[in-house]
């Protein structure tokens, strides 16, 4: 993990594990409300059951992802694309279900807002993965090369030309 990615990723990491340990200890109607939202926006989760098993899959889901977030082992390029991916399915619900943005436009309604803001997930979650992605092909570039000049070296040695 980058340095420089540790704020963005105790941030991120922080508030999704909170939320995620919030959703594992949901009553029943919470969970019920919860499956009903995200079943408006993506229909095939019509077909689970509302009882508290959908929040506690949800909250492990959410929980995962934040441990990942503060875990320095976990590569920034795959905890950034599994947040850019958490973060869309957030955006998801945004765009789909009725009510959270204003008549004709992608402004949010006062009831909209709370997931609006999530956007800022999509955004850390791209900027943690490419980050993530560039450095690694860095890396993979600087010992390709380092390879190739040591390849060199001995072969000129073994033909005696150094």
């Amino acid at each position: 993990m980058n340095l420089t990615h540790a704020p963005l990723r105790a941030a991120t990491g922080a508030f999704i594990l909170n939320s995620g340990l919030t959703k594992l200890n949901a009553d029943e109607e919470t969970s019920k409300q919860l499956h009903g939202f995200a079943s408006t926006a993506y229909p095939g989760l019509g077909a689970m059951v509302p009882d508290t098993k959908f929040a506690r899959v949800l909250g492990g889901a959410e929980v995962a992802l934040g441990a990942a977030l503060l875990m320095p082992k976990v590569p920034s390029a795959l905890a950034g694309t599994a947040l850019t991916g958490f973060g869309l399915g957030l955006m998801g619900l945004y765009a789909r279900v009725p009510g959270l943005r204003q008549p004709g436009s992608i402004r949010p309604t006062q009831d909209g807002t709370a997931i609006a803001k999530d956007l800022w997930l999509v955004g850390a979650g791209a900027t943690l993965a490419w980050q993530g992605f560039a450095n690694g092909a860095r890396r993979a570039g600087r010992r390709a090369a380092k390879a190739v000049s040591g390849a060199a070296d001995n072969a000129q040695s073994a033909l005696g030309l150094s």
